[in-house]
């Protein structure tokens, strides 16, 4: 469900981005996302929201993250298409997962890289390529 929400969300921000910028639609789509978060957080009672403080400062700053998507994809969107656009971004984020596994970054278990996972990687540059070409 996520990779159809990323792959609707992606295009409709894109199209939000071209009428009315990339900054003014990665702040609605922010906002949005703070309101349903919030309505969230209060049918979950809160969770354990209380915590944030001992959270280390990389992860709250990571919704800027949010706004390099947002800008890159105003910028590819129009340029290559939907399906260009989110293929590189499909790549993009399993090459960081590859990274982020591999050394075992923000306390992810490591999982390093092997000839399995290489092969992997080749296959999923040749099925990029072959769907932006």
């Amino acid at each position: 469900m996520g990779g159809i929400a990323v792959g609707t969300q992606a295009p409709i921000a894109g199209a939000m981005g071209q009428r009315i910028g990339g900054a003014s639609s990665s702040l609605i789509v922010h906002l949005g996302g703070a309101l349903a978060s919030l309505a969230l957080l209060i049918a979950r009672k809160g969770e354990l929201i209380h915590e944030w403080r001992s959270l280390p400062w990389y992860m709250l700053g990571c919704g800027a993250l949010g706004l390099v998507l947002y800008l890159s994809l105003t910028h590819t969107l129009p340029k290559v298409g939907a399906t260009t656009a989110i293929t590189l971004l499909i790549v993009g984020q399993l090459l960081a997962g590859l990274v982020i596994d591999h050394f075992g970054a923000f306390g992810i278990t490591t999982r390093a890289v092997d000839a399995s996972r290489v092969g992997a990687v080749l296959l999923l540059l040749a099925g990029a390529y072959l769907m932006v070409r």
